[in-house]
């Protein structure tokens, strides 16, 4: 898992972020990235892809990576601007918004996916990143347990939507209450199962 840090540590960089999202296919929410910078010394067992691992797994890992940590960013796109860009430009946009929440900055930047980010720093987008790279995995779980956090509390204030269960992705129990009560405002309007119904 540290292949692809030790080989950009070998280029001479040393403040390598790892950058996922978390919530670009549910139909409610936002959208959430993280981007964490790992010591060297980081050694946590267990650390792999969020969606791999358990709610409570990825709970406990979670307050492990803040406990050591160099730094964490985190970047949220609402779903009003996830609606005017577009899902994929919202997620770019997100992770960028956690590289500039790292203090202190890195200087080369890991990322999940095929995508490059909206940033001068050098970077490298690594497809399944999050099961191959450490610091992407990391990422994964903080993005992850955040966002799910998230919908957690927006359960509170739509209730009858169960957001804390689904987290607003679109299960069979998510979609039958889209139909009976119509959307809310975190809904992403534009996307199949929401649009024909928004109201």
């Amino acid at each position: 898992m540290w292949a692809f840090e030790k080989e950009t540590m070998g280029k001479g960089y040393s403040a390598i972020a790892g950058i996922d999202e978390a919530g670009r296919g549910p139909l409610a929410g936002p959208v959430v990235s993280a981007a964490v910078i790992l010591p060297d010394s980081f050694d946590i067992p267990g650390i792999t892809d969020s969606k791999k691992l358990t709610p409570k797994k990825r709970d406990n890992l979670y307050i492990k990576i803040h406990e050591s940590v160099i730094a964490v960013g985190i970047g949220i796109i609402e779903p009003v601007e996830i609606d005017r860009i577009n899902i994929l430009q919202a997620s770019l946009q997100s992770m960028a918004i956690a590289v500039q929440n790292l203090n202190p900055q890195p200087d080369f930047l890991l990322i999940d996916g095929t995508f490059q980010i909206p940033s001068d720093l050098p970077q490298r987008p690594i497809i399944k990143g999050d099961s191959l790279s450490i610091s992407i995995a990391a990422a994964s779980i903080v993005a992850k347990v955040t966002r799910d956090r998230i919908m957690v509390q927006y359960h509170e204030t739509y209730p009858q939507y169960n957001f804390a269960r689904h987290k607003g992705y679109p299960t069979k129990a998510h979609k039958e209450a889209i139909q009976k009560f119509g959307c809310c405002p975190i809904h992403r309007k534009t996307f199949k199962g929401v649009k024909e119904f928004f109201n």
